[in-house]
């Protein structure tokens, strides 16, 4: 069960992950658990409707600027809708506002490679995140205690592989097997964390959202990984 204390923090001054108490209902683990798992489907539901119906030569066909610029600004304020928010409803505004523009990236990564291809990256991803979200269930602490390293190493690769790409023009594969691995330990800590906060139907559709940019960041990654190898 989740715990809560006497003293009610304020939802809208505190970070999801960081509530003791929101003053809303709860409901049971399982129904939470339920809940985010229908969050994450409507979400790649989402995602692969718009892989089957855009064509990826319109967005491709989008200024730089505006398509990145649209981008950031949709998926920042989604999640700051979503972590900052305890209305379930305007959390689920802001996770379509991630889901969304997430879904114009993978549409154009996707039509890059050979379906089965595709198929088999999703097969490897689901059985990663089982397993991540089993290991975050079975070793909360462990996966608490490397947030900051995972976070650092995070940035690091950021900065590495733009000055690659941007000023040098290459860009290494073990990168994204270092990218890859970063995410799997956050689906573990996110998986871990969602557990322990109060389970109400605004955290489930948070959890969901922060559980989704993992899960799509590590399937982006194995996909090129899996497509480079072949």
């Amino acid at each position: 069960m989740a715990r809560s204390k006497s003293q009610r923090l304020n939802p809208l001054e505190t970070s999801v992950f960081d509530r003791t108490d929101t003053g809303e209902s709860t409901i049971s683990p399982q129904i939470y658990n339920l809940m985010i798992g229908l969050v994450l489907l409507y979400g790649f539901g989402v995602n692969y409707i718009m892989v089957q119906t855009i064509d990826p030569q319109v967005i491709a066909g989008i200024n730089p600027w505006v398509f990145f610029g649209g981008y950031f600004a949709s998926c920042l304020a989604g999640i700051y809708l979503f972590n900052t928010s305890s209305n379930p409803l305007v959390s689920f505004v802001g996770y379509n506002m991630v889901v969304v523009p997430f879904g114009l990236i993978v549409n154009l990564v996707v039509h890059q490679y050979d379906p089965e291809l595709v198929q088999a990256a999703i097969r490897v991803t689901a059985l990663v995140t089982m397993l991540m979200m089993t290991l975050g269930s079975i070793f909360p602490s462990f996966f608490e205690k490397i947030a900051g390293a995972l976070t650092l190493a995070l940035l690091a690769v950021i900065v590495v592989e733009v000055v690659e790409i941007f000023i040098f023009g290459i860009h290494h594969g073990v990168i994204d097997w270092i990218v890859a691995g970063i995410f799997c330990g956050y689906i573990g800590y996110d998986w871990a964390r969602a557990n322990k906060i109060p389970y109400t139907l605004d955290n489930a559709v948070d959890s969901a959202a922060a559980l989704y940019m993992d899960i799509i960041n590590l399937f982006l990654r194995i996909l090129r990984i899996m497509g480079r190898k072949k």
